[in-house]
């Protein structure tokens, strides 16, 4: 049977403290919600004697009723020279409500006579009392070593005295801090053994990523006996970040055997790293390993000539065990393979004999080579290959648009598009003002098409993206629009060029509100999944 590893989340806690995250009271919740589906053994929720919102945060989570994790409050050691009772933060905790409490002390000698100022002994009489006085009030308590690794190698004896302090006074996890991110995995897995080897405590492991080592850090302590990784959601954290989990636990449970989650819960690994990414504001890396949009995407043609025999052939997991997908790209890069997959995941016929399909895939490379992009754009490459293999129905024709601009001293820029289309015979001539020309162009689109298909009123543009490229062509260059286009439940991409950004921007938008309206809209986790390019034995 597998050994268990417990995973502790601190996305709602150490991860705010990245550069650039801001989590509010409802965010918070949310993201607990998710965690909990996700199946994580601990969330730890703040810090309730730093600020009113954790506070909020610990009274308002008793209402969600999670089902797999606890919950814990997190907080420092006793203030020096001061009784565990009387110590506001150790009492906020108490007050919060939880069945387990988080809290940390140092572990190096240096921290101890320049941080708080204090003498070795006291640093050791403020651990044993702050765990003791917790268990004492019922709670189960997870000692946090701060600094361990620097501690142990600047003084092993001290070091390991700490949470011998820890472990006499009843804390039930003992997690060893790897804070300023600086060791290596060989130190980490050494000193993790020798730590295990002087208290009978489960330990734990906390790795910041600050040499890009915390995940083979946390990796290297588990495989030394530890047996809680703490970490966050995509790696969130300060200065570098921390362990991301969205790598430790599909490393730990499918390369290296260990049980975290069942593998029903690791299927939503990617919906939950996705999730956390949009509450939490934040662009997340396209190559993020297991979760990332491109972490099983194929673009070379011999790649995907390759996966389309077998998908191991580039594969390393099969990407549902993760939740992710396998995805082909389209490119100047790509052969007829990448052509025939993203026909096979839109049930095209797409036989490489017929004229039709050979003139498509010149079609796409001289398109790219004029700076089109359809990896970043599939409803405009959906658009293309539907409308070569089957003919679309026309849905409107551009008869002509204009654009004007003008600034007045009362009402600043001000920007107006009249655009005439022709919608089943009949031309529709509108006007509308916008924040801008694209603005514009889409409001008076919009308006023109909105009489025969009321629907569109549901679909807003979500991101607009410009590229300039030819930059030796100065104010003359050309340029690459990407819009993304979303309704309530799907989003998709379309892709415009020129060296007019405005015709650049129609073009994308045109292709945005066409896709829309042929009713063909694909989205990453809304469709259905397509069939198996191959099948990896594990």
């Amino acid at each position: 049977m597998a050994q268990i590893v417990k995973i502790f989340d601190t996305t709602l806690r150490d991860g705010t403290q990245g550069e650039g995250v801001s989590l509010s009271v409802e965010d918070k919740l949310k993201i607990a919600q998710k965690l909990d589906v996700l199946g994580v053994h601990y969330i730890e929720g703040g810090w309730p004697g730093s600020n009113g919102k954790d506070i909020e945060f610990f009274h308002r989570v008793k209402e969600l009723n999670l089902t797999h994790a606890k919950v814990t409050a997190f907080g420092s050691t006793r203030r020096k020279e001061t009784k565990a009772q009387d110590d506001p933060n150790l009492n906020r905790i108490l007050e919060s409500g939880v069945e387990v409490a988080t809290i940390f002390g140092k572990s190096w000698d240096f921290h101890v006579h320049k941080a708080i100022q204090t003498t070795l002994e006291e640093n050791l009489a403020m651990i044993y009392d702050s765990v003791k006085f917790l268990k004492d009030n019922g709670l189960e308590v997870i000692y946090d070593a701060e600094h361990f690794f620097d501690g142990f190698k600047n003084n092993q004896e001290y070091a390991l005295q700490t949470i011998k302090h820890a472990e006499a006074a009843g804390a039930d996890w003992i997690v060893l801090c790897d804070t300023n991110g600086g060791s290596l995995p060989d130190e980490v897995a050494e000193i993790v053994a020798k730590a295990g080897q002087a208290v009978s405590v489960p330990i734990g492991i906390h790795a910041h990523n600050d040499c890009e080592l915390a995940v083979a850090n946390s990796l290297a302590a588990v495989n030394a006996g530890a047996r809680q990784v703490q970490g966050t959601i995509n790696g969130y954290g300060e200065r570098c970040g921390n362990a991301n989990l969205c790598s430790v636990i599909p490393n730990l449970q499918l390369k290296l055997g260990y049980s975290c989650i069942s593998d029903e819960q690791l299927c939503t690994l990617t919906q939950v790293a996705r999730y956390v990414s949009e509450v939490a504001n934040m662009h997340m890396p396209v190559g993020q390993p297991y979760v990332g949009n491109a972490a099983f995407a194929h673009k070379g043609g011999i790649h995907v000539s390759a996966i389309l025999r077998h998908a191991k052939t580039y594969e390393h997991i099969t990407p549902e065990l993760v939740g992710n997908k396998q995805r082909v790209l389209v490119s100047e890069l790509a052969g007829q393979s990448n052509l025939i997959v993203k026909a096979q995941e839109l049930q095209l016929n797409f036989d490489k004999d017929n004229p039709k399909v050979k003139s498509v895939i010149e079609k796409v490379k001289e398109l790219e080579h004029q700076g089109y992009q359809f990896e970043g754009a599939d409803a405009s490459l959906e658009l293309l290959l539907r409308e070569a293999i089957e003919g679309l129905e026309e849905v409107f024709t551009l008869e002509s648009f204009k654009i004007i601009v003008e600034k007045s001293a009362g009402r600043g820029v001000v920007t107006e598009a009249i655009v005439k289309v022709n919608v089943h015979g009949e031309t529709m001539l509108t006007a509308a003002e916008g924040n801008g020309p694209v603005n514009a162009l889409d409001l008076a689109l919009r308006k023109a098409l909105i009489p025969h298909y009321p629907d569109i009123q549901k679909i807003h543009l979500t991101d607009y993206k410009v590229r300039v490229f030819d930059e030796k062509d100065t104010t003359a260059a050309k340029v690459r629009v990407l819009i993304e286009t979303a309704d309530a439940d799907n989003s998709w991409n379309t892709v415009g060029v020129s060296e007019n950004i405005i015709e650049a921007s129609w073009n994308a938008l045109a292709d945005s509100i066409r896709y829309a309206l042929i009713g063909k809209t694909r989205v990453e986790h809304k469709q259905p999944e397509p069939q198996r390019l191959g099948v990896i034995n594990h």
